[in-house]
């Protein structure tokens, strides 16, 4: 089978996305994004310090976050994990740029095989405290309906898989959104088919981003031992 040039309607579909993803990830932390929850915390602290004579105690004091700073993200997804979700693209994958490398960094793999398309995306996003990674994650899954958690995965995981369909091309797209402590780690998979312009099945596409949610959360977890 010989590759073919791609439909002008989908050229100009795909290729603004490594374009729309930077801008995207760079003002947000990804297709869940949100707000920051805001941390009361630090109300109870300075009234313990008062109730004590100026020293808090370790009660009261706030909890030392478990992740400082967002692991480097394209290594998070070991080689063999790349070659099965997003066949044709290079391992190393193309990290995205954030305004703060330190808080938010995302790496992207995208790769035309034949007339299959796949785009895969991670992003790890580090927040102050346990309770605002909790709220911001209870806000983001609020906006996606229709999915389910992800049992084992975390201390929290939600999974969702949307079909999309444009100039008769249809785009399977699977979200996976998980919390582990104060840390976020948010995963975007897609696909679509040129030739019969079908999208992959539900179950692939989500397997694909909980399969990579699974590998990012460990690379987390391995960053925090090591460092």
């Amino acid at each position: 089978m010989h590759s073919l040039p791609l439909p002008l309607a989908l050229t100009a579909r795909l290729l603004p996305v490594a374009v729309l993803a930077s801008a995207g990830w760079a003002l947000s932390s990804g297709p869940l994004a949100a707000a920051p929850a805001t941390d009361h915390a630090s109300g109870r602290s300075t009234q313990s310090a008062r109730d004590s004579g100026g020293a808090s105690s370790p009660e009261a004091s706030p909890a030392a976050k478990k992740y400082a700073v967002a692991p480097v993200p394209c290594p998070s997804l070991p080689a063999a994990t790349i070659k099965s979700l997003v066949p044709g693209a290079k391992p190393a994958g193309e990290e995205i740029p954030s305004t703060d490398r330190s808080v938010r960094r995302t790496c992207s793999w995208n790769a035309l095989k034949g007339y299959d398309y796949r785009w895969l995306d991670v992003t790890f996003e580090i927040m102050e405290s346990d309770a605002q990674a909790q709220k911001s994650y209870a806000e983001r899954i609020s906006e996606k309906s229709g999915g389910g958690a992800v049992p084992g995965l975390g201390d929290a995981a939600y999974s969702v898989v949307n079909l999309s369909t444009e100039d008769k091309q249809q785009t399977r797209e699977g979200v996976v959104l998980v919390r582990a402590s104060n840390a976020l780690v948010a995963v975007t998979y897609n696909g679509s088919d040129f030739e019969t312009k079908k999208a992959p099945a539900t179950d692939e596409i989500n397997k694909g981003a909980i399969k990579a949610a699974k590998d990012a959360v460990a690379a987390l977890e391995d960053g925090q031992k090591t460092s």
